[in-house]
């Protein structure tokens, strides 16, 4: 059996300067807090909030990048929403040479694929509370762009 998925928005999420925390005992910690952003689908759109937000990003000893991520998504109609994901990150060490400098690389050179979960109170949006999602993303000018994608 396959899966089946439905576009739930496009996600820009735009990043103040990375902290870096250094190298602890689970890997190299970087910490990228987030400034603010967008998010736009048919049946949620709104801005990310810049209050609360960041990737707690982990490089493992093997070379990937996991992701640790908590946004508080604000609905065009002032619904909040709790946005989750845990994720990874691998590329070629030449690609993860040209993102750590800042370039511009296209998102097929590289894997980033994340797992997102929502909670909200909002009545307008309580059906995200229920839902599983994916999402694929890349490093844009700015921050970071998603697809998030409801699993059917």
């Amino acid at each position: 059996m396959s899966l089946q998925s439905q576009h739930l928005f496009t996600l820009f999420i735009a990043l103040h300067p990375t902290l870096e925390l250094g190298q602890t005992p689970a890997g190299g910690r970087r910490i990228f807090p987030v400034s603010g952003g967008h998010f736009q689908g048919e049946r949620l759109k709104g801005e990310v909030s810049p209050l609360i937000g960041s990737d707690l990003l982990l490089a493992r000893a093997d070379g990937t990048f996991q992701q640790d991520v908590r946004l508080l998504l604000v609905a065009d109609d002032g619904g909040l929403v709790l946005m989750t994901y845990r994720g990874v990150r691998r590329a070629s060490q030449a690609v993860d040479e040209r993102l750590a400098r800042g370039e511009t690389v296209d998102a097929s050179e590289y894997y980033l694929r994340t797992t997102p979960y929502f909670e909200t109170a909002a009545p307008a949006h309580a059906w995200l509370n229920s839902i599983v999602a994916v999402a694929t993303g890349g490093r844009c000018r700015g921050g970071v762009e998603y697809e998030v994608f409801e699993v059917l």
